[in-house]
């Protein structure tokens, strides 16, 4: 994997990792983008209701809203990442651009969301994303530097972009099914009565999102096993 690769992999990964939260209005990803997030969270979040009340089972419970149904699937995640991948494709450098300044912005709001409140805070972040899209959309076209890892054949170039789109999904579901609430990851395969049966681990090993178990144990372990990760990616162990 050449190293602007595993750079832009893994920074659209981070911002991918937060879009399944389209489906909650007070989510990072609702003010990345100003009014216009907003009005896409609450749009998402009434597709994902409604498609909620019209697939659950006799098992499954009664909701208020969208939050943690359709985008907190592994279907969702397929589906983003498959027409990720196929706007880069048919959209040119225009839209590999795009997609690399929608996900830049969401992995800086993430990773420093107590630096980025505020209106003034938001144009830095998005003149911050677009700088770094533009360079790193540059460095991914030069030969060997990327741009057809993965898939060689002329006329694929940056049909890689919908996997990490993938895996950031899936890491935020499988995040999120490790608190107390579960995640309905399996659907819409049923499991018993359920159709968004709430996968997880036992109930003893769960914990709230936001607690000393996620921030001071998991945050460092996984940092550890990325930058590890990173460095096998590049055959530097």
């Amino acid at each position: 994997m050449p190293w602007p690769v595993l750079l832009a992999g893994a920074l659209i990964c981070a911002g991918a990792a937060l879009a399944p939260d389209l489906d909650h209005k007070a989510a990072t990803i609702s003010r990345s983008f100003g009014p216009l997030s907003r009005w896409l969270c609450e749009i998402v979040d009434k597709l994902s209701y409604t498609v909620y009340k019209a697939t659950k089972m006799q098992g499954d419970p009664r909701r208020s809203g969208g939050h943690r149904t359709l985008t907190h699937t592994w279907l969702w995640a397929v589906l983003i990442g498959t027409g990720t991948s196929a706007l880069a494709i048919f959209g040119g450098r225009w839209a590999v651009l795009g997609i690399l300044f929608v996900h830049m912005v969401l992995a800086i709001e993430g990773l420093l969301w107590r630096a980025t409140r505020g209106s003034s805070s938001d144009v830095l972040v998005w003149l911050l994303a677009a700088t770094s899209s533009w360079i790193l959309a540059g460095v991914l076209d030069q030969p060997g530097n990327g741009s057809d890892w993965l898939f060689t054949a002329p006329g694929q170039e940056y049909l890689w972009l919908g996997l990490p789109i993938v895996l950031g999904a899936l890491v935020h579901d499988i995040g999120d099914a490790l608190t107390v609430s579960g995640c309905p990851i399996l659907w819409p395969i049923p499991v018993g009565r359920k159709r968004w049966y709430p996968v997880g681990p036992p109930k003893a090993m769960r914990f709230r999102a936001g607690s000393w178990v996620e921030l001071k144990v998991l945050m460092p372990a996984f940092m550890v096993l990325g930058g590890v990760g990173g460095a096998a990616a590049l055959n530097v162990i």
